[in-house]
């Protein structure tokens, strides 16, 4: 087993622990500690360990955990002092998510951990129009009624979702959705993670929630223009129904239900509830959040018009 490795009872005192670690954010979290010199001990779990075999071998502590066993993940949290649950991807049935996240606020509890984060939701209230918004809510839920200290993070949406729509924006000259002229805070996926870390690395003991966000918010018109501006194409924003971009999702390969989630951040957005944009990423990591401008002009290469 490499240095580092292990699934024993080892109990690390006021370690910080990362959930979904072989995950795109939760991987980045661990990074950014390790690249911040954090001298606390770092636990990362996963379901798959060999899959964190390099942040092992850089002394991490990496653990299996599987969310549908409480039991497993209270081995997991053993020594930790602050613990950032990712959000899990089980989409397969209404339910499992929630219950999933139900699952490790409670393993948190009965590991002694003193403070829990998450990564939730814009608006995850009753009133969101967005498919994924019911388990967001009652992890969110669960976590206030346990007592626990904690910090929610609610992520907006990832600007690097939109890389993957509008090279065919461009190709076509039409950027076509059912946001209308709603507005999104669009936030990094790195903003995120640099939000998360310094927040788990902090020593914030209270309870607070907290709307991670790109520096401003953008309708879809917003998008256009600016994408027309990098690559020195015309692009128009043209706003559809919900059931119309539905239907253009899946005839874009994307299967029923996942095409019908975006479609829900679509009404979501025309409904304003994510037009929201706040200064918490420079608040929390001294840095501002990178702006949707400057995120695409990162990314002027994968606007270009698929061949």
């Amino acid at each position: 087993m490499m240095a580092g490795m292990t699934t024993t009872n080892t109990e690390p005192r006021g370690a910080l622990l990362v959930t979904g670690a072989s995950g795109q954010l939760g991987r980045r979290v661990v990074e950014l500690l390790l690249e911040r010199g954090e001298e606390r001990p770092i636990i990362a779990t996963t379901r798959s360990p060999d899959k964190l075999a390099d942040l092992a071998a850089r002394g991490v502590v990496v653990r299996a955990a599987d969310f549908d066993d409480e039991a497993s993940l209270e081995r997991a949290f053993a020594g930790a002092e602050r613990l950032l649950i990712v959000s899990t991807d089980a989409l397969d049935r209404p339910g499992r998510r929630a219950a999933q996240h139900a699952n490790a606020v409670r393993a948190a509890k009965a590991a002694g951990v003193r403070h829990v984060l998450y990564t939730s939701l814009t608006n995850p209230g009753p009133e969101s129009l967005i498919g994924l918004a019911p388990d967001h809510h009652a992890t969110e839920t669960r976590i206030v009624e346990s007592g626990l200290g904690h910090t929610i993070l609610r992520n907006n949406v990832y600007a690097e979702i939109l890389l993957a729509g509008l090279p065919y924006a461009v190709a076509s000259s039409k950027l076509v959705n059912a946001s209308g002229d709603g507005a999104i805070g669009y936030v990094t996926r790195e903003d995120c993670a640099r939000a998360a870390a310094a927040a788990l690395a902090s020593s914030f003991e209270g309870k607070r929630t907290l709307d991670v966000t790109g520096p401003s918010t953008a309708t879809q018109a917003d998008v256009a223009r600016l994408v027309g501006e990098l690559t020195g194409k015309k692009v128009e924003y043209v706003p559809v129904d919900v059931a119309t971009a539905q239907k253009n999702l899946e005839g874009a390969g994307l299967p029923a239900p996942v095409a019908a989630i975006y479609a829900s951040f679509d009404a979501a957005t025309a409904k304003g509830q994510l037009d929201v944009a706040t200064d918490a990423v420079r608040e929390l990591t001294g840095q501002p959040a990178t702006s949707l401008a400057d995120f695409l002009a990162q990314h002027r290469a994968a606007l270009a018009p698929p061949s």
